[in-house]
């Protein structure tokens, strides 16, 4: 590969990482609290309400049930308006963002139920409120689970930024497609498999150590 497309496949690296990470951030501070409500208000949790928990998960159901690719078409007005364009690294956050938010919401979910409902109950008979149950019991006990699933959804999410690469969004996908593709350089695209491996691999095995860290303390 020449220096100038050594430089672009750096560059290229440093934009699916700022995506991934952001909207990483994202889905994990908006998804978590929305898998707490989740459990929470189920039958048998600690504010059981049927009816927010019914529209609660549809609305979750209805965008994981939406194709990422078509989910990024459709959101190019709500993009616009958020970040004043539809095209780039930026722009590509939103979309990301959206569709992590409601996958990673039901691996926090998973995760939550998991808890042993007898803690709970132990924290109910000593006077626990709602709030000290899910800050001292739920999310403690579920943290490997938690931490496990924001793994899963990095690396989904990784992925989705390559596709959003179809459409402009830049990153390493953007950088296959126009090179690896178009032009028919197959050392680009290549090199853009091994970057993806590589940095796949990274995160998984980063979030593996953490997870055992968490099990054994």
């Amino acid at each position: 590969m020449t220096p100038i497309m050594l430089e672009l496949l750096f560059r290229s690296l440093w934009e699916t990482i700022l995506m991934t990470v952001a909207s990483g951030v994202i889905s994990l501070v908006a998804g978590l609290p929305l898998g707490l409500a989740l459990v929470a208000t189920a039958r048998g949790g600690i504010a059981e309400n049927l009816w927010i928990n019914r529209v609660l998960g549809a609305v979750i159901n209805g965008f994981r049930s939406v194709p990422f690719i078509i989910l990024l078409v459709a959101l190019i007005p709500l993009t616009r308006l958020i970040v004043g364009t539809a095209l780039g690294t930026w722009a590509a956050i939103v979309p990301l963002a959206i569709a992590a938010t409601p996958y990673y919401a039901r691996i926090a979910e998973v995760s939550l139920r998991e808890v042993d409902r007898g803690l709970i109950d132990a924290v109910r008979a000593m006077g626990g409120n709602r709030w000290t149950i899910i800050r001292e019991v739920l999310v403690p006990e579920a943290l490997p689970g938690i931490v496990a699933g924001f793994t899963v959804t990095l690396v989904t999410l990784i992925g989705a930024s390559a596709m959003a690469g179809a459409i402009g969004a830049g990153g390493l996908g953007d950088l296959a497609i126009r090179y690896g593709y178009q032009r028919f350089e197959t050392s680009v695209m290549i090199a853009v498999v091994a970057v993806l491996i590589v940095l796949v691999c990274g995160i998984q095995w980063l979030g593996d150590r953490l997870v055992a860290g968490l099990d054994h303390r």
